[in-house]
């Protein structure tokens, strides 16, 4: 599988990575995944303290027991638990991050983590703590590299600005386009690479994904929705399936570093690895792509 540097990191992930965050909370199911996608050649493992409250990374470090060379593991930070309250609260706080990260490498089953990401961020964070923190961790050896996960182009601002990431991941797909004028030209030009969850956007462009898009897609109906898998399955044609097309469009943009499709099955994990095996977007068929779908704008809300 190709892989391309991960921002000014030393870090080389497969443009094919793995979300975690799909193969359920059955442990021995869970490895068996994690270790197929390792065998085809996937190295980047995405998980996250609040994936099932911390069930996922548990299976995922069981997962690289003995493994670990072999992975670059990424993990993310900033959803807190509070005692008596239901759900998560939000914490960016230094000495709230630099506790959580003890736990997460319990549950990892390890002693450093690859790339550390902020799970989502607001403008009113106090970001230069928490950017202290992952220095601070970043020296201790602690993490080797951080990013942020955030579809917010105002904090995506900040961080690349002031801070070290090396890293976005933003949910990224020919059905969200959101991210292509507000992030993806700022990212590129600063070397900061995105890692694109999303990019068959919720089963909606993979085949079979009818019953997916009768529930819409964000400002998408179901009508236009069986449009644009129309059009996607003519253009996939006889070689490549709708979900592999629509995989190797998000890997079109040259921000773009990795792809982390869920699988909770192992038939969806070889359909998703095999997009390795297609041959890149042209300009030209990626311009054909655009053009069965919209430009979307983030709402006021995000920027």
């Amino acid at each position: 599988m190709k892989k391309n540097r991960l921002g000014s990191s030393d870090l080389l992930v497969g443009e094919i990575g793995l979300g975690c965050m799909s193969i359920g909370t059955e442990e021995q199911q869970g490895i068996y995944l994690i270790h197929e996608a390792l065998d085809k050649g996937v190295n980047l493992l995405d998980t996250a303290d609040l994936y099932h409250y911390g069930r996922n990374e548990e299976i995922v470090g069981a997962a690289i027991r003995g493994r670990r060379q072999d992975v670059i593991l990424a993990t993310k930070v900033g959803n807190r638990r509070i005692p008596g309250q239901e759900g998560w609260g939000w914490d960016p706080s230094k000495p709230y991050i630099l506790s959580a990260v003890k736990e997460s490498l319990r549950r990892l089953g390890t002693d450093y983590i690859d790339l550390y990401q902020l799970h989502g961020g607001t403008i009113g964070d106090p970001m230069d703590e928490t950017i202290e923190a992952f220095e601070q961790l970043k020296r201790e050896g602690v993490i080797r590299y951080y990013g942020i996960s955030s579809i917010r182009p105002h904090v995506i601002r900040e961080y690349a600005q002031r801070s070290n990431i090396v890293s976005v991941m933003n949910q990224y797909s020919l059905l969200d386009r959101r991210a292509e004028e507000e992030v993806l030209p700022l990212l590129h030009e600063r070397g900061i690479s995105v890692i694109a969850r999303g990019p068959v956007a919720s089963g909606v462009l993979a085949d079979g994904g009818e019953e997916k898009a009768a529930k819409g897609y964000l400002d998408y109906e179901e009508a236009e929705l069986l449009d644009v898998r129309k059009q996607l399955k003519a253009f996939a044609g006889a070689d490549r399936s709708m979900g592999q097309t629509a995989i190797r469009y998000s890997l079109s943009h040259p921000a773009v570093a990795a792809v982390i499709p869920g699988a909770s099955s192992l038939a969806q994990l070889e359909h998703n690895t095999a997009a390795a095996d297609i041959s890149p977007l042209t300009g030209q068929e990626r311009q054909t792509l655009q053009q069965i779908s919209r430009a979307n704008r983030y709402d006021a809300q995000y920027r």
